[in-house]
């Protein structure tokens, strides 16, 4: 989706920017926008160029919005992201049980957050898409939530949508491109930070 804008994309690893330990404590705010901001503050000032980052996360109505921004880390933390996935879809499982599909009510939320500064006003983009949480997991595909998350529009689980399926729907997918809309119309490539 990127690359239609002409732009040279790199990742922080091509800038020989790799995982320190202090990345652990981006995320510590209470809002996907919240954590998105951070997360561009942090990459714009290390890596001196503009930086587009994103948070996202899964919510589901009768738990007051969680797992939301703890998605991630929303059951007992594990260095393997499998067993993540696995507790966390577990723990998921646990809360809703027994609930009714009327109860289940849920979607994806996410936030992108593009900086042409580290130290400038980001501006931000967000993209959800409307489900329902399964009673089982359904597919292998995804990861994360995906097995256990029904897409409305699908019609299917995450898991069971082919690669391209997903992103035509899904969260990250639509925030992305309200960026790419944002950026043909008004965007500027800044001077690096």
């Amino acid at each position: 989706m990127l690359a239609e804008l002409g732009l040279d994309l790199v990742f922080p690893d091509d800038l020989g920017l790799y995982e320190r330990a202090e990345e652990a404590g981006i995320e510590h705010a209470d809002s996907f926008e919240g954590n998105a901001r951070l997360k561009a503050q942090y990459f714009a000032k290390l890596a001196r160029l503009p930086t587009l980052a994103e948070d996202s996360g899964l919510e589901v109505f009768a738990l007051g919005g969680a797992p939301g921004v703890r998605s991630r880390r929303f059951a007992l933390p594990s260095d393997d992201p499998r067993d993540q996935d696995a507790a966390n879809n577990a723990e998921l499982l646990r809360r809703l049980a027994g609930a009714p599909a009327t109860r289940r009510g849920a979607r994806y939320r996410c936030v992108v957050a593009y900086l042409t500064r580290f130290d400038g006003m980001p501006h931000t983009f967000e993209g959800m898409c409307a489900g329902r949480i399964l009673e089982a997991p359904r597919g292998s595909g995804g990861f994360g939530y995906d097995p256990l998350f029904f897409s409305d529009e699908l019609g299917k689980a995450f898991g069971e949508a082919m690669p391209e399926e997903k992103a035509g729907v899904s969260h990250r997918g639509r925030a992305v491109r309200a960026f790419v809309e944002w950026y043909r119309t008004e965007g500027r490539v800044g001077s690096p930070p």
